[in-house]
């Protein structure tokens, strides 16, 4: 019954919600390692019988386990559509989940990399020579003129790069489709690349490939973003999404209209925009009691 349900819900993500293919991974997980810790506290549970007190045993537990907060609260996430699909299909009379908190997250500011700091990226650092040094100044290049998330990098097709209109073809989260503008920098990047890419016969279809001809790997691209950023800050979070972070606090920055960058990033919300300019008020603080006279009265 567990078994099928699950089965079921995956299902249900993947072709009516249309769910990315990591999210359906994380969401199995999630429910893979719910299940198992039930299993481990009691004797095989049936889904009528487990309630919010198992749920919040499962929190417990994960904070035993030392999770982060926000990583708790993602799984309970999962935990919450699983079941909540279950009684909108009829299988379950009564959501255990309903009573259920996940533990508070403190707010962070997105952690990102200053002007200054960029511009020494760009025009300082020195790729190393050869395929993969155009590849890898490429990755740097889209993550920072287009602000996608390192699963978008990793599905971009060939197909998908506009050279003519400057533009690239995202297919983001839930397989919504945006377009991106970049740059004549970029553009020129991405020539070099293709180019390159062609004369050492890699015909994969996916944009980033290694020399060996197979698609770059989530890992290879993150060790890539690290080692890059590593030089030119001493941030301890050196992520593709850093990069990301970075886009967007540039464009608010310098006066991008917060609905514009919205749609560039893919979000679904403003409300998940509005984060970036908390740094642009810092900022401004920063310069107001640099300057003001009367700061720190």
């Amino acid at each position: 019954m567990r078994e099928v349900a699950v089965k079921d819900f995956i299902s249900y993500l993947s072709l009516q919600k249309r769910a990315s293919a990591l999210t359906v991974k994380n969401y199995a997980l999630d429910l893979k390692e719910f299940f198992s810790f039930l299993d481990s506290e009691t004797l095989n549970l049936k889904l009528s019988e487990i309630t919010h007190q198992h749920a919040r045993g499962f929190m417990a537990h994960l904070m035993d386990k030392k999770q982060s907060p926000r990583s708790v609260n993602r799984k309970l996430s999962t935990l919450k559509s699983f079941f909540k699909y279950l009684v909108r299909s009829h299988v379950l009379i009564i959501n255990p989940m309903q009573k259920v908190q996940g533990p508070k997250v403190a707010k962070k500011l997105p952690v990102f990399i200053d002007e200054a700091q960029t511009k020494k990226l760009f025009e300082s650092y020195t790729f190393k020579p050869g395929f993969e040094g155009i590849r890898d100044k490429l990755v740097i290049d889209i993550f920072y003129q287009t602000g996608i998330r390192r699963a978008e990098l990793l599905g971009l097709k060939e197909s998908d790069v506009d050279l003519y209109e400057s533009q690239l073809k995202v297919l983001g989260k839930r397989n919504k489709e945006r377009i991106i503008p970049f740059d004549l920098g970029l553009k020129r990047n991405l020539e070099m690349y293709l180019n390159v890419k062609k004369d050492h016969n890699l015909l994969n279809p996916f944009l980033l490939v290694t020399i060996k001809n197979t698609q770059l790997t989530a890992q290879k691209v993150t060790k890539i973003v690290n080692e890059v950023l590593g030089a030119v800050t001493t941030n301890s979070k050196k992520s593709p999404h850093v990069l990301r972070h970075t886009f967007a606090t540039h464009l608010l920055n310098n006066g991008a209209d917060i609905n514009a960058v919205k749609e560039l990033l893919g979000h679904a919300s403003l409300a998940a925009t509005q984060i970036y300019t908390h740094n642009t008020i810092e900022k401004l603080k920063r310069s107001y009691n640099q300057a003001h006279p009367h700061s720190g009265i």
